[in-house]
Formats: C-alpha cells, structure tokens, sequence
C-alpha cells in the first residue's frame, strides 16, 4: 500500500478536514502530513532528492499498433467526426488491444512498461497495486465490449476468462497478484480506489464477470473488497469507491455497513456547487465530471434509483446543468483544455456526455454532445505521439514529466477507459442516434465575436472565440505550495485555453500565461494564491499575492476580446520585485517558429508564427520590456517551443498599471494595425479604475473594488 505517494488529495488538507470515516484515519493522516510536509520543504529548498530509478523491467510488446483510424466514417449520421457507436467500440478495443499486447497467458498481470521520471512503483511493495491499476482500469472498457461480445478474443486470449482469473488471483496469497485485505487500523489506500472502480465493472457485467464466479470466490472477494469499502476513505471524490464497493456486495446479499455507506452519501452531496460542478476539496477540475457526475450517475443508474431514490433524485438535478454549461469547455471541433492534475486521463472528460443517454433530457443537444465527445476523443487517439509501446503515455500527448503526478503509474493512464462506459448506455439512446451537429458554434457564437459563460458557484468563467474555435477559461485557485498536486501549472495560470496546452515555467523566468516575481531566495516563483472578486461586464476581477511574500500582490482584471485579451493588471505591492508575465507558448511544429518585431502607434509588438497559429504581445503600460524566448523541455506538444515574455518590476506603493494585450490568430495572414491595435486608449479613473477606449468606439470602465 502506497502510503506516502498515492493519494489523489493534498495531505495538509486532510488532517484540517480529516473525518474518522473507519479506524486508522488519524494516523494515517498524520503519516501523510508528515510526508508531504518533508517533500515540500526539500523542495523549497531547492535540493529535491531524486531516489535511483525502479525498473520494473517490463519489455516492450513485439507488436505495434498502428495510428487508430475511423474505418468506413458515417458521414451521415456524424458529419464531423465520422464516429458513430461501432467507432467508440473500435476505439475501446483498439486501446484494449494494446494492453492485452502484454498478456500473452491467463496470468500475465497488466503491466506495462515504466517510464523514466517521478511515477509509481520506486520499489517492489508498490508493484501489487501497479498491476491492480492496470487490471481494473482497463475494465471501463472491457466491460462494455464483453456485455456486447462475451466470446471476445485478444491476442488469442479470451478476454472474460483473463478477468475471471484475474478476480481469483487477487485473493489467492500464493499469487502475484494478491491484494491483502487491509489491516485493522490501514488508512485509505490506493487499493481503495481500484477496487471502487472493480465495483464499478462488476456493476455493468455481472454476468459477465461475476456470476460464473465461484461461491469461494466470491466470499473471499467481498472479504478483500469489503475490508476496503467498509473503512476510511478522503473526504473527496473517493468516497465513491466506498461507495460502489458498498452498494456492489449489497445488491448480492452480503451484510454491509449500510450506516456508513448512507453517511457517505449524504457528505458527497454537499460538495455540489452549482452549474454542474462539485468541490473536489480544495478544487475545481475534472474530478467533477470524471468521478463526482459519472460515479454519481452510475450509482444511480445500477443501484441508487431503487434503494435511494432521494439520493439519486438530487444527484439527477446536480447532473442536468451539464448540458449547458459544461459543452462550452471544448473547442468548435471537441478539443478538451489542458487544465488541472490527473491530465493524463484525457478523455475521460468526456464521459458526463454519454451518459446523458440514460434517462435522457429532451432538451439535449444530443447530437452536440456526441460530436465533443468523439472530437476530444480523435484528438488524442489521432495524435502520433499518444502511444508508446502500445500503451497511452504519461503525459496529454506524448510523455510530459511536468504534467505526471507521482501518484500515476503507466496503468493509470486507463482511467480515460471511463469515456467507454458511455457504452453502457442503450443503442437506441439519441446520444447514439441523433446527428452530430455543432450546436451555438454554427450560428450563436459568429466570427468576430467573444462569448462569456460565467458559471457561479465555482466562479469558473469559460470563454469561447468563434474566430479560432477555441474555448477558454478562468478560474481563482488557491493552491499553496504544500499542496502536492495542485500548487503547479496544472491550477495556476492566469488561464487555460483548448488551442494553446499549457506549458511549464523555466529555471530562468520563462513562463506562459502567469505571472513570476523575483522572491527573497532569488527564484522565480509564479502566483498561486488568488481571490475571486467578481464578474462584471465582460470583464473577470481576482486578486493574487505571491504566497512567499504577501507584500507582493495584485488587482487582476481578464477582458477577453475576439482575437484575445487585454490584460489590466494593477499593481498593490508594498515592496519591490523584479516581474515576468508571459503569453501562451507555441511548440515548434515544423523546425522553425518566425519571430517578428514591430512598433504599432508607439506601442512594442512582439509576434510568433509556428505555421498552425500566431501569438502577438502589445505592450500598452507598465513594462520595461517584451522578450521573444526559445525554450526547450517545458511545452507538452513538442519539446522545443517559443514564448512571448513582458519584463518589468514592481515598485512599493506604487499603482503602476500593466497593461498589455495578449492575442492570437490562425497561420496565413499578416497581421493588421487594427487587429493589433483593438484598444485606442487607456485612461485611469481615479486610484483605482481605468476607462478603456476601443478602436470600435466601445468604451468601458473597469474597476478594481
């Protein structure tokens, strides 16, 4: 059990929020603290200790798959993608293929090869739970094939058989593959967490791959599960693992905790916050639609409607605002934002749209949600850099190492497996039947506009440009740097957009889409800490202080515009330091990204073309200078890429105004006075507010209360 390393939750928080939710939790707790507390400050330190590198000595398969390809695309029926309900099966399979390239006997276990970096196991204690990994994850989307076609074969091996002894393996102790049921006073573990996903599986095919069980079996594994199920767990998401586990061994007669499993029931339901979202404590990210809306409409669908039918009818109302809110996260063609921890489940984003077909809506754009979701799914599957040896990399396409937490291991890279669990949903459901279309992006949303959807109660401002197709948005985390999986990239830009996949900050200042101050140990350290304050009239008001020195802070004002945005960014710093801001980052696409320098009206222009898109930075106040950087390693597309800096300083009690506009276009065309130059004027109002004159002869007052 993976005590220091595998939780998918900041542990400072825990003990603050630290429920006894099952015996051991407050040691387990102080365990977690106690490690987080001794990583982080080895960081801060800057002498982080890197442990020789564990090689599980998995070999690559002797195969290789080739580029997944739509085979004979309905154009009719899915005019955009081609991807009909036989293409999300094909896919699941493809993707199925690949893991079963590594299982050639009934006891072959789902491991994969290890990548080199900061993932999971460092040491054999931790290989049990890595192939637990890979053999319940690969199960969302086993378990949809094997309902449909039981005789499935992979690598001439037959598929329900492999599951079926795999269940037995995990309870026999002379197996590899044992899991121990958890000790008396274990805390949460990851074990946790796949055996909720198991249950999540045994749900969808119990014919499949629990009744032909035998009875032995069966007790042995509601023992092992149970032990887990019944016990402590994270105040988050991860209840619903004891949930599903408890609910699972209800449903086939076994007594369980069913104080406990109510307990966690309702505590689920008050992380809600409205528009769709839940609180996933302490955050806004996909672990909203990936664990909380689709454990939650699973739950409802296979147990909660006939035994909790309150429960279920309020985890229904929480579902039904997705529909309108969560579609305008994904660009015109479904391409998903890079944003938050975990990002190598990828599409797994998109499974709240498939599972709209149980009990659907009529007011669903169904044929919408199909196209976002089979877009987001071609966008990776298409990607030559998704697979290495068969198996998706650590990474959003290829491996990244900024983006992979040290609680993954290769395995975990299947939990995007959970999009095929829109399978479950009937044939005949109009998320499978109904036209792919394009919904407000055909009409709504016309070029040379911007459309704003604030969505209150997480505060999450989503943007889409109908110039470039993209969507966009905004948040104001608050992610101190203790928190282990969320003080990085991940949460702290300024913002996140489905064209331009963040990319990490440089030893040297380099950064894209934030802000870095100069701090007391001569590092470069980004903001993290910010407050929402409100969003009015087109424009999108936080504060953020510099968590090493709250003498360094800012009024942040975001106005997006058709081909980008005005930054108006005030400074209320009570000391001095020196300051970056960076634009988006373009990887280099075809060996070379043209740079281009120019003076508009007065006014430095610093513009990068990498042959797919454009970036220009205009200078308005506040700046002393604009930098045009090549960096290396730090972009998640490719690893050489180009960003556009502004470099300045911060002054003591001094209001300086930054103002800067940060735009972008397609590749093709040069750029024009007018698109450079949307703004005409800026004029301050008082100490704090500033009166923006548009080209257009639009005028707007922003305030900064």
């Amino acid at each position: 059990m993976l005590l220091s390393t595998r939780f998918h939750f900041a542990f400072p928080s825990y003990t603050r929020r630290a429920e006894r939710e099952g015996s051991g939790a407050r040691s387990s707790a102080k365990v977690l603290l106690l490690s987080a507390l001794l990583a982080g400050s080895a960081q801060v330190q800057g002498q982080p200790t890197t442990p020789a590198f564990f090689d599980t000595k998995v070999a690559p398969a002797i195969t290789k798959l080739p580029l997944f390809a739509v085979t004979q695309p309905d154009k009719t029926l899915s005019p955009f993608t081609g991807m009909t309900r036989k293409h999300w099966q094909e896919a699941a399979q493809y993707l199925l293929r690949g893991a079963f390239s590594y299982v050639r006997t009934l006891d072959d276990p789902m491991q994969f090869p290890k990548e080199p970096g900061k993932s999971y196991p460092r040491d054999p204690g931790q290989v049990p739970t890595e192939k637990l990994e890979g053999l319940c994850r690969t199960l969302f989307m086993a378990a949809p094939l094997l309902k449909e076609n039981p005789a499935l074969e992979l690598n001439n091996v037959k598929v329900a058989d492999y599951y079926r002894h795999q269940l037995t393996q995990l309870v026999n102790p002379a197996s590899p593959a044992y899991i121990k049921p958890r000790a008396a006073n274990g805390g949460p573990s990851q074990n946790l967490v796949e055996f909720g996903g198991l249950a999540v599986a045994l749900f969808a095919a119990p014919e499949i791959l629990w009744n032909p069980l035998p009875k032995a079996t069966k007790d042995a594994l509601a023992a092992t599960m149970l032990s887990y199920g019944d016990g402590p767990t994270v105040p988050q998401n991860w209840r619903y693992f004891n949930i599903f586990i408890l609910s699972f061994f209800k449903s086939q007669g076994y007594s369980v905790n069913e104080k406990l499993l109510e307990e966690y029931l309702q505590k689920q339901l008050t992380h809600y916050r409205g528009a769709g979202w839940y609180d996933d404590a302490p955050s806004f990210d996909y672990y909203s639609m990936w664990a909380f809306q689709m454990y939650g409409r699973l739950w409802s669908e296979y147990y909660g409607r006939q035994h909790y039918p309150q429960i279920a009818q309020q985890l229904t109302a929480n579902f039904a605002p997705l529909k309108d809110e969560y579609p305008r996260m994904f660009g015109r063609d479904g391409q998903m934002i890079m944003w938050g921890r975990s990002i190598t489940y990828r599409f797994a984003a998109v499974v709240p749209f498939p599972l709209m077909g149980f009990q659907p809506d009529a007011a669903t754009n169904f044929g919408w949600m199909r196209r976002i979701a089979s877009g987001a799914m071609l966008q990776f599957l298409e990607n030559p850099d998704f697979l290495e040896d068969n198996v998706p990399t650590l990474g959003f396409y290829g491996s990244f190492e900024p983006a992979v937490q040290p609680y993954s291991c290769r395995g975990s890279v299947y939990w995007m497996s959970k999009a095929f669990l829109g399978l479950l949903t009937p044939a005949d459901s109009p998320f499978w039947t109904a036209t792919e279309n394009e919904g407000p992006w055909a009409k709504e949303l016309a070029p040379g506009t911007v459309f704003n959807k604030f969505q209150a109660g997480p505060n999450l401002l989503v943007t889409n440009y109908p110039n470039t197709g993209a969507a966009e948005l905004r948040t104001a985390p608050h992610q101190p740097f203790s928190d282990p999986y969320r003080h990085d990239e991940n949460y702290n830009r300024l913002s996140y957009n489905s064209a331009f996949p963040w990319q990490a900050d440089g030893p040297n200042g380099e950064v894209a889409m934030n802000y870095v101050f100069k701090n007391k140990q001569n590092q470069w350290e980004p903001l993290r800490l910010y407050t929402f304050k409100r969003f009015e009239d087109g424009v999108y008001y936080r504060d953020a202080v510099l968590e090493t020195n709250k003498n360094i802070s800012l009024h942040l004002a975001d106005m997006p515009l058709p081909n980008g945005i005005l930054r108006l960014d005030q400074n209320t710093s009570t000391e001095a330091a020196a300051v970056r801001l960076g634009h988006y980052a373009l990887p280099n696409l075809t060996g070379t990204v043209k740079r281009t320098t120019r003076k508009v009206k007065g006014h430095e222009v610093r513009i990068i073309d990498n042959g797919t898109y454009q970036l220009a930075l205009v200078s308005f106040s506040g700046w002393q200078s604009l930098e045009t950087l090549d960096t290396n390693g730090l972009n998640p597309v490719k690893p050489g890429s180009t960003i556009l800096n502004a470099a300045g300083s911060v002054a003591p009690n001094q209001p300086t105004l930054y103002g800067t506009l940060m735009l972008w276009k397609k590749s093709g065309t040069d750029w024009t006075t007018k698109e450079l130059l949307p703004v005409k004027k800026l004029t301050p109002t008082g100490a704090t507010g500033v009166l923006v004159e548009m080209t257009n002869g639009n005028k707007k007052t922003l305030t900064f209360k």
